[in-house]
């Protein structure tokens, strides 16, 4: 592997589709260039990072003064320079110099897939650096804007400024309500106390986005306001110190702590008392983040496994001779790539949500669905990236449990996609909130038989007919999950995520073969035996037949 990038034509292909032929042609040269770095220096130092070089916490200096500063490896920040300068974040908020226009979320969130291929861990502050570029552009002032929001959306210009976003405490974890830090006001800022318990980028962060509840504000999430409090500004003043680092299992490239406040200075973004609504918003853009580190890990845990079974030999034959291993093989390689695909739907409709499509509005069903599909893709991608991660050690073997190969520590990165950004419980609640308040399921099915319905071509018209099928049981069953009691319904939120994600996944596998060549076709086969007749016996099975055009020899 020498280049996550022109060694997936999928990407390109999904790439040269959405975006406009000049953006498109500038974006394929950078990314050419970004892709081979992931594959080469990058992966390097990020290899040295998990196992060498993760994030240390110096308390005091020399004089035992207490200073909280975050210790980082030479070759952490030459990737932090390389990867914002590319304008992974600013280009998304400014002009693209040789476009004369700004970027977008797909063009983004195609930087981050590949840097995901080697540096998962890197990737969770730059999702938190693009949060609070967001909530900074949409929400703060404009003094607070053209102080910080350049140092955010650096690409080598100025000096920049990480970003994090402060939200769980001991007390409450997910429930964010029961939220306990303070803010006073003091003229024309506030001061914040109080504990954040898992605060990622920690100390390597220029800002911090911390919820906080100011005087006489109301309980739960109603009374939380949204703070930007500059982080060396306070480090230095004594007014904040990290507790301790956190001893991760896997993605020890980010610095998560635990951190106290003691008046730290800090700026009200927006209106008070909407800082939960606002965090809700980013999110939302963090749970793309999430499902994108997701495929990265993905894709790499399947080349891994595609590589040394292509090498290996084992009782006389090359792995890849062997019917099982061709079978997991194309199985992987079919469900990364439509999974990709579906995402990338996602990220192109976020775009319309967000703003960043100038030649059509986002109408409220569009909001709907983006919400209901990044739910339902946060929650499948995270669970593949742990399955795709066993899979590739399982090809490996006894060698696949060894640290020397990249394998252990992509199931170690891919264990806490599941859990960032909201558990498997917390997105079928969402799915569940989604459902009772919009009639979600109703604006889904239309949207996918509508889909369906523009399907031209026998070869699919069966698949079709099994997927309509498919559409309706789940709504008869979401029809009668709807008469039960509130917390039955929530029993049943995680079966209806797994259910929406494999009509949405299918419909994205035939739209594809519809406008795609043999290998899209292909794809598009395996897939669909795998989700709908996985049960069947096959005489001929897709996932040998198809081998060859899938993975190669």
């Amino acid at each position: 592997m020498t280049n996550f990038y022109t060694e997936d034509p999928n990407l390109k292909r999904l790439l040269k589709e959405m975006l406009q032929e000049d953006f498109f042609n500038w974006a394929d040269g950078e990314l050419g260039e970004f892709g081979e770095l992931c594959a080469g220096d990058i992966d390097e130092r990020a290899a040295h990072t998990d196992r060498e070089g993760q994030p240390l916490l110096i308390r005091y200096d020399k004089m035992g003064n207490e200073v909280s500063h975050i210790w980082l490896n030479e070759g952490y920040k030459k990737t932090i320079e390389e990867t914002y300068n590319s304008g992974i974040i600013g280009y998304v908020h400014k002009e693209i110099p040789d476009l004369g226009y700004k970027g977008n979320y797909v063009y983004s969130y195609a930087q981050s897939y590949l840097l995901s291929h080697a540096e998962p861990g890197f990737y969770c502050p730059v999702t938190l650096t693009k949060a609070t570029a967001y909530l900074i552009d949409h929400y703060a002032s404009e003094v607070l804007k053209e102080e910080f929001l350049p140092h955010v959306l650096s690409t080598g210009d100025t000096e920049l400024y990480e970003g994090a976003t402060f939200l769980t405490e001991r007390q409450g974890g997910s429930d964010v309500g029961a939220n306990e830090t303070e803010a006073v006001q003091d003229g024309d800022f506030y001061r914040i106390s109080g504990e954040k318990y898992f605060a990622s980028n920690v100390g390597a962060c220029g800002i911090a986005m911390v919820l906080a509840r100011t005087e006489g504000a109301p309980e739960g999430t109603r009374g939380l306001s949204l703070f930007l409090v500059p982080w060396e500004e306070n480090r230095a003043a004594g007014l904040l110190r990290i507790r301790r680092l956190k001893d991760k299992l896997g993605v020890r490239a980010v610095p998560s702590g635990e951190v106290e406040f003691e008046g730290a200075k800090g700026y009200l973004v927006g209106e008070e008392h909407k800082g939960f609504s606002y965090m809700i918003e980013a999110l939302n853009l963090s749970r793309v983040s999430n499902a994108v580190a997701s495929l990265g890990i993905m894709r790499r845990a399947y080349l891994e496994a595609k590589n040394y079974a292509m090498d290996r030999e084992a009782f006389g034959n090359k792995l890849t001779n062997y019917p099982m291993v061709q079978a997991t093989l194309s199985k992987l390689a079919a469900k990364q790539e439509v999974e990709t695909n579906a995402v990338f739907e996602v990220i192109r409709l976020m775009d319309l949500v967000m703003g960043k499509d100038t030649k059509q509005k986002a109408s409220k069903e569009d909001q709907i669905l983006f919400r209901l599909y990044v739910a339902i893709m946060k929650k499948e991608t995270a669970e593949q990236a742990i399955h795709f991660a066993h899979e590739a050690i399982e090809m490996h073997g006894g060698n696949g449990y060894i640290e020397d190969f990249i394998t252990p520590r992509l199931l170690r990165d891919a264990q806490v996609l599941t859990v960032w950004e909201g558990t498997a419980n917390i997105l079928g609640m969402e799915v569940l909130r989604l459902i009772g308040k919009y009639n979600a399921e109703e604006i889904f099915a239309e949207e996918m038989r509508a889909k369906l319905d523009k399907v031209t071509g026998s070869k699919l018209m069966h698949w079709v007919e099994i997927i309509n099928l498919g559409i309706n049981e789940l709504m008869d069953r979401i029809h009668q999950i709807k008469e039960l009691s509130s917390d039955l319904q929530t029993y049943y939120s995680k079966e209806i995520a797994e259910a929406m994600a494999a009509i949405y996944e299918s419909v994205i596998a035939i739209e594809t073969s519809v406008k795609g060549d043999s290998r899209q076709k292909a794809i598009t086969e395996v897939y669909l035996q795998s989700v709908w007749k996985r049960d069947e016996m096959e005489e001929n099975p897709a996932a040998l037949r198809k081998f060859s055009e899938l993975v190669g020899k």
